[in-house]
């Protein structure tokens, strides 16, 4: 019983923090950490993503759709002799659009993982089974990102819109999950919307962009892991309490982002980060 109700708390972390810009990772290790309880595998941590993956495909269910078949049609056009064959229809406005973006989300996935490999490898060189250091990472990452954030989305201007995100902005955005990954703290949704606003994306198109960048390299990460997964009443109940708490906190943030800012969850960060450090000073 005590299993299942932890598993429910850290899905319902996992979901809440997932798609704000604070670090779902740093959180997962934190909770454990602060109350004594035994780290999360890395198993039940990507079947935790498993649930937030979910609530991203729900919520932005009709998008993909039109992304995937965007894709396929705007393939099709480009290498199909017969050009004529396809109508006019299929290829209006709204089509080219999200097979422009679909293949934007193909080509900016490849570097990210790329990257992701390789600085997942010295992160575990450098981080190893040294707790207090892992923990005083997290802290520092909590810190500066939170800086960085609070600065970036004040000083950038809301120049480019979703519809407008050229593939060379795709690329940077998407490139970044690739520290995230590797150091939790930095959080993959912080770090991506950070990028994005320097890059002038407006706040709403950059918090869309983030989670649809995010579902293919989530999705590899669960595809690459699901033979480890332990099938229990625990494993079920994180993934659904991830899941909606994921979908409720998708639907909060790209409704608050209309007139929000980022600067509250800068703020946010910026506490968390030194409760950390005295945490670690103090035990």
């Amino acid at each position: 019983m005590i299993e299942v109700i932890q598993s429910i708390i850290l899905g319902l972390i996992q979901g809440l923090t997932e798609f704000l810009p604070v670090s779902s990772s740093a959180h997962l290790n934190l909770f454990p950490w602060i109350f004594n309880w035994s780290k999360i595998s890395e198993s039940f941590d990507v079947a935790l993503h498993l649930g937030t993956l979910l609530a991203i495909c729900v919520f932005f269910f009709k998008d993909w759709i039109d992304l995937i078949k965007g894709g396929f049609l705007v393939a099709k056009e480009k290498f199909t002799a017969k050009k004529e064959v396809t109508s006019k229809k299929e290829l209006d406005k709204n089509t080219l659009l999200n097979g422009k973006m679909f293949w934007y989300i193909v080509v900016a996935t490849i570097p990210a993982g790329i990257l992701s490999l390789i600085l997942d490898k010295i992160s575990e060189l450098i981080v190893g089974d040294n707790l207090e250091l892992e923990m005083g990472l997290i802290a520092a990452a909590l810190i500066i990102m939170g800086i960085a954030l609070y600065f970036v989305d004040k000083k950038s201007k809301s120049e480019v819109t979703y519809e407008k995100i050229s593939l060379k902005q795709s690329i940077l955005v998407s490139s970044s999950q690739a520290i995230a990954a590797a150091f939790p703290g930095v959080s993959r949704s912080g770090i991506t919307m950070t990028i994005a606003r320097l890059l002038k994306i407006d706040r709403e198109s950059a918090a869309k962009f983030s989670f649809l960048l995010a579902t293919p390299i989530v999705a590899a990460a669960v595809v690459f892991d699901i033979t480890n997964f332990t099938l229990s009443i625990p494993f079920f109940a994180g993934i659904i309490a991830s899941f909606i708490s994921g979908l409720l906190v998708i639907k909060f943030l790209m409704d608050y982002l209309k007139k929000g800012s980022f600067k509250i969850f800068a703020i946010y960060r910026i506490i968390l980060g030194l409760l950390v450090f005295g945490i670690i000073l103090f035990r």
